[in-house]
């Protein structure tokens, strides 16, 4: 839970300057579904698209993306069944993955070379499955905090999405700001961060306010289990986590290591929960761009038969 008290004098000015950056906003059209994006740099640079986790949107990466601005073309969607995107159906990762491949495209992000995918959670494990169908057409995957878990790898992130069943309503948006959280449950020292990206999970209904996901986004319809496109990425693949994540501890770290043959860095963030892109974003921020800078400076490993 968090207040909306006025923490405007609390709100470092790296945060300040990077909502105040120029960024785009565009909609692709995705088998038959609006898919909403922001995008921030010139289309003259290498193309990085940001993947948001389960029941969350573009914005929690608002105040990042320009910090990347510099040297890629940078822009972050909402999923369908999140934020400000269409809902469908059914939510298969299959299909989620291929959203991400026709922003990439619709946002110029492949203009200059094959984009790099950045997925926090949900996301990172929607990148894991772009990684394994379409990852000829990426430069790399970054997974943050994705738990892919032997032998259910979907096990805890279920226990999640039970959580956002019974999405409320609210009189106001004041109201409705104060009784966000985060889960999995934890600390955030970041106030001012987790007060935006609260604001911005909301929309007014008849009746007041209520939050943005279709539930139905936590339904398991998948092709198949996440070990499997693990197993199978056709990229570059680092992973990031959380020193406390619950959902992702160094046992599946470890796990998720030996299915990529050993052949990607886990990068562990410091004193980071599960939320790490909010608890300790400038961190997050320095790790990732020297996976980055290390990736333009070297050549991919060869792909070699991978463990199951």
């Amino acid at each position: 839970m968090i207040t909306t008290a006025d923490t405007a004098t609390d709100t470092p000015q790296w945060f300040r300057n990077a909502l105040e950056a120029p960024r785009e906003e565009r909609v692709a059209e995705v088998e038959g579904c609006p898919i909403h994006y922001y995008r921030w740099g010139a289309t003259t640079k290498p193309g990085l698209l940001l993947v948001h986790g389960g029941a969350a949107h573009a914005q929690w990466w608002s105040f990042l993306a320009p910090m990347l601005a510099r040297d890629y073309c940078v822009a972050a969607l909402d999923m369908s069944g999140h934020g400000d995107s269409g809902r469908r159906e059914l939510y298969p990762r299959e299909l989620w993955a291929l959203e991400l491949m026709k922003v990439c495209r619709h946002a110029q992000l492949d203009r200059n070379g094959p984009p790099i995918i950045v997925g926090h959670s949900l996301g990172g494990l929607v990148t894991i499955v772009a990684a394994s169908l379409y990852g000829e057409q990426m430069a790399g995957a970054v997974i943050i905090d994705s738990p892919v878990i032997k032998p259910d790898p979907e096990s805890q992130e279920g226990r999640q999405g039970r959580a956002f069943r019974n999405p409320k309503v609210y009189p106001t948006l004041e109201e409705a700001i104060t009784h966000f959280h985060l889960i999995p449950f934890q600390p955030c020292d970041n106030a001012f961060i987790v007060e935006h990206v609260a604001r911005h999970s909301l929309k007014q209904i008849d009746g007041g306010w209520t939050w943005k996901f279709d539930p139905a986004v936590f339904e398991r319809v998948s092709l198949k289990p996440m070990n499997d496109y693990l197993a199978d990425t056709h990229c570059r693949v680092a992973v990031l986590r959380g020193e406390l994540s619950d959902l992702v501890p160094p046992e599946t770290g470890q796990y998720m290591y030996e299915l990529l043959n050993r052949n990607a860095p886990i990068i562990e963030i410091p004193q980071a929960y599960h939320h790490l892109i909010l608890d300790q974003p400038l961190a997050f921020i320095a790790a990732l761009r020297a996976v980055l800078a290390d990736w333009e400076h070297s050549l991919p490993r060869q792909p070699t038969t991978r463990k199951r």
